[in-house]
């Protein structure tokens, strides 16, 4: 990075605006209007950029550097703009005001990824302004809708019908966090992997009937509550994979523990062990080494007097590398057992098998380039995400993609996972800043790193 790079303040500013923008994605298509925050964009860059716009109000901008030397790799910024809901009942400060106070920043999103969305456009600003050196190869910012509800008026949608916008060698995205170890010995999680969602719309069948007369009948409620009840409290499918072993000593757990963490015999209970003192680790470590099944939703019956005759419900399933449909469906036949099973109809709502990039190359090189110049160590965890981000478009294709960031110690890694998705997401206005250097280290150090790529 030049000598006078700023400290990346703007990038807090930004990040309140788009906080307040309230983005927010319930899953429904007329949700989330991001062409509010498109249009800070816009104003903050002073660049219309190109708008796609499948649907009114669902809008993602994309802009481009040119490099300085043709056909070299391009690298692609991809962050979003749309935000989970929140109550505000349950909050501390108001979850679409963003409130700086006590050094964080307050709001649904800060977390989840307005930090580093903010950080991804500042730094696109600094590229094209000339604030870092100018990149050999094209730099593309692309801030999209939709990757709360699957991506597809937003990254998906791009990626099959705007490929000439978005075409690119290398991705930038989420999920960021701090960093791992003790005091002695600190590395950088740097998003790999993520398991792949295969979200299932469960429908149990029955007979219609008199509610004063239920002897005999088949209540289709009856049916589907049998078979959430089972699907949740059974024991779920362990998978240990190269990415969780290789992760597991950056958490500084002990040599015993983390010898059991990667044993399909003994990982159950060092769940267990690891749940007294931190049940939040926990429950990401679960997640992390099982494919889970959680039934969400469910709705049956029409009238209090009437049998219901149809029941439906959603169940979110993700599978870990390694795991496919076949093992999906013969775990639910096990927990199910054959004739509730086949009694069932499963619906696709995601189908997608878990996907992952190669902690190697250029762009992974030039992350640990920035690392060793912010932490003094170029010390990086290949991380796995239990969750469902945009980078799986990419690596369908082929194409690496990471997500990383820099965040001060005010906020453990555990302490993070729980605010995705949660009340009270903030994080530091330091943290902001850190980031939005420290992304900028990378984008400075991957033109460089592919300078000598023949």
């Amino acid at each position: 990075m030049m000598p006078d790079t700023p400290d990346g303040s703007e990038a807090v500013e930004l990040m309140k605006a788009l906080i307040r923008n309230a983005c927010v994605n319930t899953g429904e298509p007329t949700s989330g209007h991001e062409i509010r925050s498109v249009r800070t964009i816009q104003e903050y860059l002073g660049d219309q950029g190109t708008v796609v716009e499948p649907i009114p109000g669902r809008a993602s901008v994309i802009y481009r550097v040119e490099g300085t030397e043709p056909n070299r790799q391009t690298l692609l910024l991809i962050p979003h703009l749309d935000v989970v809901p929140a109550t505000a009942a349950d909050w501390s400060h108001d979850p679409f005001a963003g409130e700086e106070d006590g050094g964080f920043v307050w709001g649904r999103g800060a977390v989840d990824m307005l930090n580093v969305t903010a950080a991804m456009i500042v730094v696109f600003r600094w590229i094209r302004d000339g604030i870092i050196p100018a990149p050999i190869g094209d730099v593309i910012l692309a801030c999209v809708a939709d990757e709360e509800a699957g991506g597809v008026y937003g990254a998906k949608h791009l990626v099959e019908e705007h490929w000439d916008l978005v075409a690119c060698d290398y991705v930038l995205t989420e999920v960021a966090g701090p960093t791992l170890g003790t005091a002695g010995h600190r590395s950088l999680p740097v998003t790999v992997a993520e398991k792949g969602p295969m979200w299932r719309t469960v429908t149990a069948g029955g007979i219609s009937g008199h509610g004063s007369q239920p002897y005999g009948r088949s209540n289709a409620v009856l049916s589907l509550s049998e078979a959430f009840f089972k699907i949740g409290l059974a024991p779920q499918p362990v998978g240990i994979t190269e990415v969780w072993i290789d992760f597991v000593p950056h958490l500084g757990l002990g040599a015993d523990l983390a010898h059991m963490l990667v044993d399909e015999n003994q990982i159950d209970a060092a769940i267990e062990i690891v749940s007294e003192d931190d049940p939040t680790l926990a429950r990401w470590i679960h997640a992390c080494t099982h494919m889970t099944l959680s039934p969400n939703v469910f709705k049956g019956g029409t009238k209090m007097n009437m049998i219901p005759d149809a029941a439906h419900g959603d169940i979110d399933i993700r599978l870990l590398p390694g795991q496919d449909r076949a093992d999906l469906e013969d775990h639910l036949r096990k927990v199910l057992g054959p004739d509730l099973f086949e009694g069932l109809e499963l619906e696709p709502v995601h189908d997608m098998e878990a996907n992952g990039s190669e902690a190697q190359g250029p762009l992974w090189d030039a992350i640990g380039d920035a690392a060793e110049i912010h932490l003094g160590t170029r010390e990086l965890a290949p991380t796995l995400t239990p969750v469902t981000t945009d980078a799986r478009f990419f690596r369908d294709l082929g194409i690496p993609a990471y997500g990383v960031g820099l965040f001060d110690d005010a906020i453990s890694f555990p302490e993070m996972l729980a605010m995705f998705h949660g009340v009270d997401e903030r994080i530091t206005a330091a943290s902001v800043r850190t980031t939005t250097r420290f992304l900028a280290s990378v984008v400075t150090a991957f033109s460089e790193r592919i300078r000598v790529i023949e």
